[in-house]
């Protein structure tokens, strides 16, 4: 076993230790002095820091990053990117150093809801454009793990339901292990030692299974809001590991595209709808990609190698 994953399991074991020694003592089963109730959480700490360490280390080879296709089509932008600061989510674990998260923008008149301070609480996942969009394979690759299990909750993008995630929900799913982090997620071996990892699929989405080879390009799943996530949107990353726990990060850049930097918006080829029937054959587009059938001229330059463009958002 990795030592990290070793690290990864003593630190969430440290954490459970000091969670029961508090409940005893509250319900005055068991009473302990302070000094050993927060033993554990100091093991938990070092353990974190020594991650840490490891991680920062790693950055300072500044391994060379692998440029592979976008895992999506159509108008998104960046969220917590490697573009602007590394770790880019705060964090080494996981393997997510250079870890990006994606949110579709929508057409014109229905773009995403923003934050709120109050209300709506909560939305219906519906309400975003980035739910229930297809995933693509970046390059052509051997699914390892797939997993659509947990279900999509509601969003958490108002004060009251960001304080929620932050100070509990996020807790309890660092404790409860990668699964309930990264929610429904999908692993491709790229080779070489490389694994692509797209996390928050939506439940029951994945049209691929664990050992089935996949090519650049082809439907794998769709983007929800499972695991620690606030709204639908993709999380993305390259990584040494299938296992999280065990993966160290590694820099990538899209085709196209490069590494978008956060609120910076990008496009990829065309926009049309995921699950659009040709009217010739009823064949989807996702179905005519991969089984080989003539596409339409519109749905060719969907697909052209050109399309992928990027823009900066203004603020």
């Amino acid at each position: 076993m990795p030592v990290r994953k070793q690290a990864m399991i003593l630190f969430r074991l440290s954490w459970l230790t000091v969670l029961a020694l508090i409940l005893l003592d509250v319900f005055r089963v068991l009473s302990f002095s302070w000094w050993l109730t927060m033993l554990p959480g100091a093991v938990a700490v070092a353990v974190t820091l020594g991650v840490s360490r490891i991680g920062r280390a790693h950055h300072a080879e500044r391994p060379a990053a692998i440029e592979v296709a976008p895992p999506v089509r159509g108008r998104w932008s960046a969220l917590n990117s490697p573009a602007d600061k590394v770790p880019s989510h705060g964090t080494h674990t996981y393997g997510q150093t250079y870890a990006i998260d994606i949110v579709a923008e929508g057409k014109p008149g229905a773009a995403r809801p923003g934050f709120t301070w109050l209300w709506p609480i909560v939305r219906r996942n519906r309400d975003f454009p980035a739910f229930g969009e297809p995933l693509l394979a970046v390059a052509d690759g051997t699914v390892v793990y797939a997993r659509d299990r947990q279900r999509d909750h509601l969003s958490r993008n108002s004060l009251p339901a960001l304080v929620h995630l932050m100070l509990i929900e996020s807790v309890v799913r660092e404790i409860a292990g990668a699964g309930r982090v990264t929610g429904n997620r999908l692993v491709l071996d790229l080779g070489d030692g490389t694994y692509a990892m797209y996390a928050h699929l939506q439940h029951g989405s994945l049209q691929v299974r664990a050992g089935e080879r996949v090519r650049t390009g082809q439907p794998l799943a769709r983007c929800g809001n499972s695991g620690n996530s606030s709204e639908p949107h993709v999380h993305f990353q390259l990584m040494d590991h299938p296992d999280p726990d065990a993966a160290r990060g590694i820099p990538f850049r899209w085709e196209g595209i490069g590494v978008p930097a956060n609120t910076e918006e990008f496009t990829v080829g065309g926009e049309l709808a995921a699950g659009e029937v040709g009217e010739e054959e009823g064949f989807t587009f996702e179905e005519k990609l991969t089984s080989g059938e003539e596409l339409t001229s519109e749905e060719e330059r969907t697909v052209a190698p050109s399309g992928p463009t990027r823009e900066a958002r203004g603020n």
